[in-house]
């Protein structure tokens, strides 16, 4: 749910309207609708949202809290640039975990796990040639859940998916690069080839390596838009002009 009327058909359907501001606010900023220095306005977001104040302001009190938004007295809010530091903690956790999982999925994945897994591969490999990168990140969010689930740990995606919010950001900046879709899906064929082979070693080498591409990516794209980073938590002289100047395209 990631546009306004779909908030407006699920209010109808009786959900949440603060988990709902917030779910559509943190896909909007992960999906770099929102880039990394925009100003937030309370009233401009309930206005266009069609709902009070208080879930908005709620729903950046959260977003703060994920490190997502910052708040910087007598100059308002803004959505936070992304910090390597927060990279690396996001990459960590997943890390540990996928790999966890991709341990038990070594000797527990079926050859269904293995077609379905395959198959999504497929649908990389189709959303390279359209060059959709956008659908390539939804099918990559796929891959790896269907690996998790391949472990018997299908439970623990979620907190994967909440935990890497920030190395969501930089990911989907790094999808435009020259090649690197056909980078990530070699990288994921390599892993579901140990995996079916059974190999623990290589299947655990492979899915580290292509965790760990993050931190080359973001080298490069630190160097073409270095206003999207910061190092520190003090202001930077934060941006007004909310324009996408990434060359991300815009989330479906």
């Amino acid at each position: 749910m990631a546009s306004t009327e779909g908030l407006h058909a699920a209010r109808a359907r009786g959900r949440n309207t603060r988990q709902l501001v917030h779910e559509l606010l943190r896909s909007r900023i992960i999906s770099l609708e929102l880039e990394p220095g925009a100003a937030l306005s309370e009233n401009d977001l309930a206005a266009e949202l069609g709902v009070s104040r208080t879930p908005v302001r709620e729903s950046l009190i959260l977003l703060g809290e994920e490190g997502l938004v910052d708040v910087y007295p007598q100059l308002g809010t803004f959505v936070s640039r992304i910090r390597e530091r927060d990279i690396a903690s996001a990459q960590f956790i997943r890390e540990a975990l996928e790999c966890a999982a991709l341990r038990d999925g070594v000797t527990k994945a079926t050859a269904h796990d293995v077609a379905e897994l395959r198959a999504l591969l497929v649908a990389q490999t189709e959303a390279e040639q359209r060059e959709d990168p956008e659908a390539f990140f939804r099918l990559d969010e796929q891959f790896h859940a269907r690996l998790m689930a391949a472990g018997g740990h299908a439970e623990a995606w979620p907190v994967v998916s909440q935990a890497k919010a920030q190395l969501d950001r930089a990911r989907r900046l790094s999808l435009p690069l020259t090649q690197q879709l056909s980078l990530l899906i070699s990288q994921h064929t390599a892993v579901v080839d140990q995996l079916e082979q059974h190999d623990l070693d290589g299947a655990d080498q492979a899915l580290r390596g292509h965790l760990r591409q993050v931190f080359t990516d973001v080298e490069t794209i630190r160097a073409q838009h270095p206003e999207l980073f910061s190092d520190t938590d003090a202001p930077v002289r934060p941006r007004r002009d909310t324009r996408r100047r990434t060359g991300v395209p815009e989330a479906g």
